[in-house]
């Protein structure tokens, strides 16, 4: 089983829900090592001086912007670690909005909110509340390093937490050649659009995901099997196992959701993994649309 991404609290109003998240996707890539031909040695990455073409050893190295070509200013780590958000693991919805007012292009990356020991009802009680408005989550979550705008949103039985792209990462189709106007303007004709119609509704069909495969990868696979076998190469895999997650205590739900409705006001996540009630506490609501925090880059030493 995998292991969770990281444990932490899913809080709206003043209930809190312990939850591990864990990733919705699976990588299915190929991935290739380059070698030497001569040896079938690995070709490592090297850190190099543009100019000397000498290695560069990692204490020597110092994370840069270059804020217009060949000029740079180079920040300390200091500088970026005042700029990064604070790690506290919690998902913290600030508002719901309707289901389907998200654009498609603002979907990124599933996550899949697992509930801690004991905290099924809180978990499901905010569940089968989205199912019932057709609201789901806007809340900021943040991730090892950076800080994330997310939604969260009931898939049948589950929580599924989608993280969200920031208007600034979106590209505004105007900015391409995209045909605007009316059909008629492109020559195309109310018989056309009918014929098409008809097309689409002779395709039509139900979603069903498991019919369609990554054929390359499928064929690629058994070409790299077949050689396997030729060389009589055994490939044992790794496994993991998942830590357990915390117990929680059990909370007077209603009370909760009367005083979240009384105060209307946000507490922050409690930390220890538990299902607590926070006083209501004054605090000036986060407005939606802020700048997102700056991603502190890691680099990872190359592999021999």
């Amino acid at each position: 089983m995998a292991r969770p991404i990281w444990t932490g609290t899913l809080s709206f109003g003043l209930l809190n829900v312990p939850v591990s998240l864990m990733s919705a996707e699976r990588s299915v890539d190929l991935h290739f090592r380059m070698l030497d031909s001569r040896s079938n040695t690995p070709v490592r990455y090297e850190r190099v001086n543009a100019e000397t073409g000498e290695e560069v050893p990692w204490k020597d190295i110092v994370k840069a912007f270059e804020y217009k070509k060949g000029s740079y200013v180079v920040l300390d780590p200091e500088d970026i670690r005042s700029a990064s958000p604070e790690g506290r693991e919690a998902v913290e919805v600030e508002t719901f909005v309707d289901a389907g007012a998200i654009g498609a292009e603002y979907f990124e990356k599933p996550y899949y909110l697992v509930p801690g020991k004991k905290a099924e009802k809180g978990y499901v009680l905010l569940r089968e509340t989205l199912k019932r408005t057709g609201k789901i989550g806007i809340a900021r979550v943040v991730i090892r390093t950076r800080e994330y705008l997310s939604a969260v949103m009931p898939k049948g039985d589950s929580l599924l937490l989608m993280l969200l792209r920031y208007p600034q990462e979106i590209i505004d189709a105007s900015e391409y050649s995209i045909p605007e106007g009316k059909p008629a303007d492109y020559r195309v004709s109310a018989k056309e659009i009918d014929m098409a119609q008809q097309l689409i509704e002779s395709m039509s069909d139900e979603w069903q995901p498991d019919a369609f495969r990554d054929e390359f990868r499928d064929r690629l696979r058994k070409v790299i099997e077949k050689r396997m076998k030729s060389k009589g190469v055994v490939v044992t895999p790794e496994e993991e196992t998942a830590p357990e997650n915390a117990a929680t205590n059990v909370v007077d739900f209603m009370s909760l959701l009367q005083q979240s409705l009384k105060s209307k006001r946000r507490t922050p996540a409690k930390g220890g993994g538990e299902e607590e009630a926070s006083p209501p506490k004054r605090k000036a609501p986060r407005k939606t649309g802020r700048k997102t925090a700056a991603k502190k880059s890691t680099r990872k030493r190359g592999s021999g």
